[in-house]
């Protein structure tokens, strides 16, 4: 009989997975997109009727500038380096960093003050966040082409990320609390708005980021122009319904962005709640609930100089890479972290 029960739970067990891969949340993967079931599609561009006519015909033009103007984001595709500077108004890429600026490659000019970019490899996503909308890139014969375009995304589409587990872009509104999803089907690169998620509580509040963090979405805390407490939303991805918030000291309320590496938290921070950058800095916390308390570790100055604003953090093969704004001469950082040290840290740009 006990052999017996053993093979029966075997086959509960086994009959659960199947259902669990049905249902496309095993391993917490989503099922791939089969374009339906949209609120409505990208509008292809001139280039993307033809794009391999276009890309002919494209002159790739390098960068002319020999220092950045605020860069927000820095990360790597495939072999390709890409750079937001976004006060140039302009994505720029290059096959290496060690390469001088007026070396790069300039990806888009035709947007105004981007902030992030976005791959799943076959396309790329760029947030024109002046514009309020989407643009969306294919690589063809080694050029980059905008082949379609999302408008009327929010106000001032803010972040964008491409998240593995569930097939999914992710554009944040950065003052209407609202998330954009954008998927493709396995076999086209075109682009459809699956889904709109909102946090009321955010609408109206500047929130410049969100970070997909073992499986939630959390959202740092922004400032308003009623003066509102700061806090930190932690939301389940699904429906963006609050799970947890967190309360931040006014000094910290204008937060940039949090990333999770290793055992800590790393913030960084802009402004304090009144909009002031005295008080921009870069911070790591075991615990969340430690911020309202000013239980945290400023590692800014120790590590970085500090005196700039930091801006966003992001992560190529091992190595992150931290932008900063408000100090001319140096505006891009690399370090490493192991055994939740810091070390290695560099100037790149």
């Amino acid at each position: 009989m006990k052999n017996l029960s053993h093979k029966y739970n075997f086959i509960n067990i086994f009959l659960l997975c199947v259902l669990l891969a049905l249902l496309g949340t095993a391993c917490g993967s989503a099922r791939p997109y089969d374009g339906q079931n949209y609120i409505k599609e990208t509008q292809l561009t001139e280039a993307g009727d033809s794009p391999s006519e276009y890309a002919a015909n494209l002159q790739v033009i390098k960068n002319f500038d020999t220092k950045l103007s605020v860069p927000t984001y820095i990360t790597k595709v495939d072999d390709t380096y890409f750079i937001v500077d976004c006060y140039h108004n302009r994505i720029i890429y290059s096959d290496s960093l060690e390469a001088p600026l007026t070396e790069w490659y300039i990806m888009t000019g035709e947007v105004t003050q981007p902030h992030t970019i976005a791959s799943d490899g076959k396309v790329y996503l760029v947030d024109d966040t002046e514009n309020h909308r989407i643009l969306v890139f294919e690589k063809i014969d080694s050029k980059f082409i905008n082949t379609q375009v999302l408008f009327d995304v929010g106000t001032r589409p803010h972040y964008t990320v491409y998240d593995e587990k569930t097939d999914t872009f992710y554009v944040w509104s950065s003052k209407t609390g609202e998330l954009f999803c954008l998927r493709h089907t396995a076999d086209s690169t075109r682009m459809y708005l699956t889904d709109i998620r909102k946090i009321p509580e955010l609408d109206g509040i500047y929130v410049r980021s969100f970070s997909i963090i073992d499986g939630d979405i959390y959202f740092v805390s922004g400032v308003s122009d009623n003066g509102d407490k700061g806090r930190i939303y932690r939301c389940d991805l699904k429906d963006l319904s609050i799970k947890k918030t967190y309360d931040v000291p006014d000094n910290l309320s204008g937060m940039v962005q949090i990333t999770k590496i290793q055992d800590y938290y790393y913030i960084t921070t802009s402004t304090d709640i009144s909009g002031s950058q005295d008080h921009a800095t870069l911070l790591r916390t075991r615990s969340l609930d430690k911020l309202a308390a000013n239980d945290y570790e400023d590692i800014y100055s120790r590590y970085f100089i500090g005196g700039g604003t930091p801006y966003y953090i992001s992560e190529v093969e091992g190595t992150y890479f931290l932008t900063e704004h408000r100090l001319m001469d140096h505006q891009i950082w690399s370090f490493k972290v192991k055994s939740n040290e810091i070390t290695d840290v560099e100037t790149v740009y």
